[in-house]
């Protein structure tokens, strides 16, 4: 082999090396995808009845988390909490505007916004579609306002984008019926679900997954690495959904909740009377603790509720699978987060709004490249507030913020770790504290009792407070629940 022809072979070998050494020093893109109102209500969790093959088929490749807890049982909240890594210490915290009261107004200061404006501040291309914040599209504005051009997040974003379509602002899309009126612009005379003869673009949820897609290819060209945000609606409310996915259910057959009244030694005041649902006014039966839905109406609820599971694990499966076919999973992080869980009758109650465990379980799955899960499950408790610092860890971008929560990028390394973890939620003036085995819950309320306590291992489904059966377990966890006491109920706030 002649001089010239071995120098541009070595020529070569070295450009392909830096490549290759380059390609591994990227640091991972991110795909987070949150799912409004999503309980841990999937096949991957055990549930025989709900039909989720493509979160099923997410969760066998990653880990799923079956032990997530969200910090506030309410949308705007539970994001905020999840953005900044922080649990809420003031009552605008507990508040569905609590990302435009505590980020919106503010100046760039040398603290990030949220840990996407530090993946930004850090080489990230961050693109939003859909609900990540509170807002429907990101930008504020009332819901039955024109849209506006201020973000919630001022400085997270290279792009925010959605495609209101029919509906015309993503609040009208986001309470959208199939024939492009919405629950404003029809004054709430309208049923709480819908079953239409339309395509998956039928509904926005669909609108969503194709944006999704048409970005990931404009990403997938890009020499940095991205972090791309996508928020489904479904299955908030209305339960609205294509007809294809209600025919994937019997009525008759779905089952009811296992702890269908109000537990023992209880106040009504750690419960509601369904407001959100009773507010589309078209609804078959007023519900509320003293007027139970009946059996049938449970069901039909129940139903529409896993139509639209079905519904947008369909639309998450379709982007999960575009993230194959440009061969971007190979350096991806995937998250798919529920920003709390929801009652299904449990206790009565439909909706979120309760510190019961229906309300602030949430659905978490994670997959990480270049780690063998292999759909390994994570029993260990983690919180809303884990996932910043987490991330971050992951990315190699140095987190300046001292975060409430703690990375547990050790499960994802090793997901049987057993780690004696808690994990903290605040509502209805109340402080809840979560271990593996019980939950104790004290409220700062004039209605009593105000301490309740949840044996998981006697009693799963939450059915009677044992405070008064358990005085030592409540005095040991107490000193525990201090610990997450951040102020937020104090009088002066």
């Amino acid at each position: 082999m002649s001089r010239l022809l071995t120098n541009i072979l070595i020529a070569t070998l070295l450009g392909i090396l830096m490549i290759s050494c380059k390609q591994k020093e990227k640091n991972p893109n991110i795909l987070f995808i949150a799912v409004d109102d999503l309980r841990p209500e999937l096949g991957c969790y055990g549930n025989p009845v709900v039909i989720s093959p493509n979160l099923d088929e997410l969760a066998s490749e990653g880990l799923l988390f079956t032990n997530h807890f969200v910090q506030v049982p309410t949308c705007g909240a539970s994001r905020l909490c999840l953005l900044s890594g922080m649990r809420p210490s003031k009552p605008s915290h507990l508040l569905n505007q609590a990302i435009e009261v505590e980020l919106s107004d503010k100046p760039e200061g040398e603290l990030p916004e949220s840990f996407i404006h530090q993946l930004k501040r850090n080489g990230y291309y961050t693109v939003g579609i859909g609900k990540i914040s509170h807002s429907a599209d990101g930008l504020i504005y009332g819901y039955t306002d024109k849209t506006s051009s201020k973000r919630e997040l001022p400085y997270s974003w290279e792009e925010l984008v959605f495609n209101a379509d029919k509906w015309g602002t993503g609040w009208n899309a986001f309470f959208g019926y199939a024939d492009g009126e919405n629950r404003q612009s029809l004054k709430k005379q309208v049923k709480p679900y819908e079953s239409a003869e339309v395509d998956d673009e039928g509904y926005v949820d669909g609108l969503t997954a194709n944006l999704a897609i048409a970005k990931l290819r404009e990403l997938k060209d890009k020499d940095k690495p991205f972090f791309l945000g996508v928020g489904f609606f479904k299955p908030h409310l209305p339960f609205n959904a294509p007809k294809k996915y209600w025919d994937l259910y019997e009525t008759e057959d779905i089952p009811l909740s296992e702890s269908p009244f109000i537990p023992d030694s209880v106040n009504l005041a750690s419960l509601h009377n369904s407001g959100e649902l009773n507010g589309y006014y078209l609804t078959d039966e007023k519900i509320s603790l003293s007027n139970p839905a009946s059996d049938e109406y449970a069901r039909k609820l129940r139903h529409a509720y896993y139509a639209c599971v079905s519904y947008v694990d369909a639309q998450i499966g379709k982007v999960l699978s575009e993230l194959k076919n440009l061969g971007l999973e190979k350096n991806t992080i995937v998250v798919v987060w529920g920003d709390h869980g929801w009652h299904l009758g449990d206790q009565l109650t439909w909706g979120k709004h309760t510190v019961f465990d229906k309300a602030l379980r949430s659905t978490l799955i994670v997959k990480t490249p270049d780690t063998d899960q292999s759909g390994k499950t994570v029993e260990t408790l983690v919180e809303t507030v884990d996932i910043y610092p987490t991330l971050l860890q992951l990315c190699n971008v140095e987190n300046p913020v001292n975060n409430d929560g703690e990375s547990f990028t050790s499960l994802l390394l090793n997901p049987e770790i057993e780690k004696d973890e808690v994990a903290y939620s605040y509502f209805r003036k109340g402080i809840s504290v979560r271990t593996n085995r019980y939950r104790l819950t004290k409220y700062f309320r004039d209605e009593i009792p105000v301490i309740e306590l949840y044996d998981y291992l006697e009693d799963p489904f939450e059915t009677k407070n044992l405070a008064s059966d358990k005085p030592a377990i409540v005095k040991e966890l107490m000193l525990v629940l201090e610990k997450g006491n951040t102020g937020l109920f104090n009088s002066e706030n």
